[in-house]
């Protein structure tokens, strides 16, 4: 079959449903699984990973935006939307239009929305010790008295907090201080009234540390995208779990060439060959979310072999070391997201979040 894109990207159908199943063995029935599709589905494509969760049974979703929740009312779903982010409040009355849900996380925001013609739902965030958003329980008692006085018991619907350090399953003190604070701060809202608040603090670390972290709900990310959310989890579980990666990331071999030891390659000559080489170009370079950082340390897959990235990424090209590989134009590349994150100590959600969305994708069943 004639390829028609240069480099695209694959999201396999059947491992997201595995990863779901799998998260949701580790839960209790009540709990609810709620899928994180933020920042373009983590670069697997809002749309089309939201279409397969949404399939695969998921209860809700959460996303940075309501520009996000509204694609993706606008592409059919229906299930709970929750924004985790900012929401500016010229947008409240867009997220009320479409049943999309909100965080309050300040008294500023809860003033605007108090002023808002048109009301969402929302829920409280509150800061137990990561001290990014969220109210401080020390504030609590005097917006709970706020809250009071507006009659809102209607519109807020959940309340949460994110845990810092989720990830290590033998150093868990710090989650637990964080969840104690929160279980105070949802006691005060309950004894105001607001006793019908959705609650959650897990992510996925949180959700692999035990039931007792899991509460009413979870909001699930990486790992339904098939990847650990720290060494420490993988090195700990991953005897007794299987994440399965969902996204493949392709190109192909669009030129050979063979040069002399000691020529040098790409921009500003910064890299020279230690041997006679033969070199493949590829068609992929930053504008794709190849990183500048892995010029001449990161490495691409052709076939289940490495082929090292020589001299600097590029634009839109990048040249590797083809040497000791059977290839040729033509010849089918793939990118491994984990390995490029290794190469250059960054993490994995950096390189797949700044995948180009423009990329074509494919849904592979």
């Amino acid at each position: 079959m004639e390829r028609k894109y240069k480099v695209w990207l694959e999201v396999s159908e059947g491992a997201v449903k595995k990863n779901i199943r799998t998260f949701r063995g580790l839960l209790d029935k009540k709990t609810q699984l709620y899928t994180v599709v933020k920042s373009n589905a983590y670069g697997h494509g809002l749309m089309q990973f939201s279409a397969i969760a949404d399939k695969a049974g998921v209860d809700g979703f959460c996303v940075d935006s309501v520009v996000e929740g509204v694609k993706l009312r606008t592409h059919g779903i229906t299930k709970p939307i929750l924004v985790l982010g900012y929401t500016l409040p010229a947008l409240y009355a867009v997220a009320a239009e479409h049943g999309i849900t909100v965080t309050i996380s300040n008294v500023e925001a809860l003033v605007a929305w108090s002023k808002a013609k048109a009301k969402p739902q929302f829920h409280f965030k509150i800061d137990t010790g990561m001290h990014r958003q969220g109210f401080q329980l020390e504030d609590l008692p005097a917006v709970i008295k706020k809250l009071v006085k507006l009659d809102i018991k209607k519109y807020a619907v959940g309340i949460y907090t994110h845990f810092a350090m989720a990830k290590n399953c033998e150093d868990t003190a710090f989650t637990e201080q964080q969840l104690a604070v929160f279980e105070e701060a949802c006691a005060l809202f309950k004894d105001a009234g607001f006793d019908n608040l959705l609650r959650h603090a897990s992510a996925t670390g949180g959700t692999f540390l035990g039931k007792e972290f899991h509460m009413d709900m979870v909001r699930v990310g990486i790992g339904l995208y098939g990847i650990w959310p720290s060494k420490e989890l993988e090195g700990q579980l991953g005897n007794a779990i299987t994440l399965t990666p969902a996204l493949g990331w392709h190109s192909v071999i669009s030129e050979t060439k063979k040069i002399k030891k000691g020529e040098a390659v790409g921009y500003d000559c910064t890299e020279r060959v230690m041997r006679d080489t033969v070199l493949a170009v590829i068609p992929i370079g930053y504008w794709h979310g190849i990183p500048r950082a892995a010029s001449s340390v990161g490495s691409v897959h052709i076939g289940v072999k490495p082929a090292k990235i020589i001299g600097r990424v590029s634009m839109d090209m990048i040249v590797v070391d083809v040497t000791d590989l059977p290839c040729k134009v033509g010849t089918e590349v793939r990118i491994m997201p984990l390995e490029l994150a290794r190469s250059i100590s960054a993490s994995p959600y950096e390189i797949i979040t700044r995948i180009n969305p423009l990329i074509h994708k494919v849904i592979v069943r």
